[in-house]
């Protein structure tokens, strides 16, 4: 697909096993830098900017940032590399999106870990109300444009209750820093055609999933505990892990225990 140029970073590490690592709204391919430098020795690794983030361009039309468009040209570029299987890390959004890919392309991924995820939303009416909330926020990010804030939209952005205990951790100012390298108008095109409103839901498609499936949640993050607790109730190959002391950025805040998840699931 020639519409969306990937900006990657592909480090191989003879022998170990291959980790996709999707991340999350605002996030880019240097958003798991700290969990990867701990797990360099026992993995290779693909870190992907997504569209509307970091340096990855998109050509075409709008609907290249949806996650259709997204999923197809990850397998693509997947193609492109010659691998054939893979692990694959998504947080939230990112998150979302490698569920769509591990339910559409299950032959190209062995085992699958979602950290604060979901497969989207029920109902045409919940669809269309996170749509218009949404696109409010959508518009915050262009008017940031008009006014030269952005910091003061990420100041909003991290008044969530998902992101609780974010403010406290000490490197909370450099990762504000990182948020800051994007342009708000492509963050705005991602929020437009690859929220949370905008995807397909993917619940009904997760009850017949059997890939292993390990679903990472914190504990604070409590919105998301009961959306996690009700996928492994539909799906009888996901396994929960509530994480203590965290809240939706698990990597960010518990690197450590994050990092120890992922050894034990994937090398088990």
């Amino acid at each position: 697909m020639d519409n969306i140029v990937f900006n990657y970073c592909f480090q191989v590490n003879p022998d170990k096993p291959l980790i996709v690592f999707l991340h999350g709204f605002m996030g880019n391919i240097h958003e798991f830098d700290e969990a990867i430098e701990l797990l360099s020795d026992d993995f290779s690794y693909l870190t992907i900017d997504l569209p509307g983030h970091g340096e990855t361009k998109i050509l075409g039309d709008d609907e290249f940032y949806n996650m259709q468009n997204t999923a197809q040209a990850l397998i693509e570029l997947l193609g492109k590399l010659n691998i054939s299987k893979c692990f694959l890390v998504g947080y939230s959004m990112g998150g979302r999106l490698a569920l769509y890919l591990a339910l559409n392309f299950p032959e190209r991924f062995a085992k699958l870990i979602l950290e604060s995820a979901s497969p989207g939303l029920v109902t045409e009416l919940e669809r269309l109300e996170r749509v218009k909330k949404d696109e409010q926020i959508a518009r915050k990010l262009i008017r940031t444009l008009e006014v030269g804030d952005f910091i003061n939209f990420l100041t909003y952005w991290y008044e969530q209750p998902i992101f609780s205990s974010i403010k406290s951790h000490p490197a909370y100012s450099q990762m504000i820093q990182m948020r800051l390298k994007n342009n708000p108008s492509e963050l705005a095109k991602s929020l437009r055609f690859m929220g949370t409103g905008c995807q397909p839901s993917l619940w009904e498609k997760l009850k017949n999933n059997k890939k292993p499936l390990y679903l990472l949640v914190g504990e604070k993050d409590e919105k998301f505990v009961a959306i996690n607790i009700e996928m492994t109730k539909t799906c009888d190959f996901c396994q929960l892990n509530i994480i203590s002391n965290a809240g939706h950025n698990i990597h960010f805040e518990k690197t450590y225990e994050f990092v120890n998840q992922i050894k034990n699931f994937l090398m088990s």
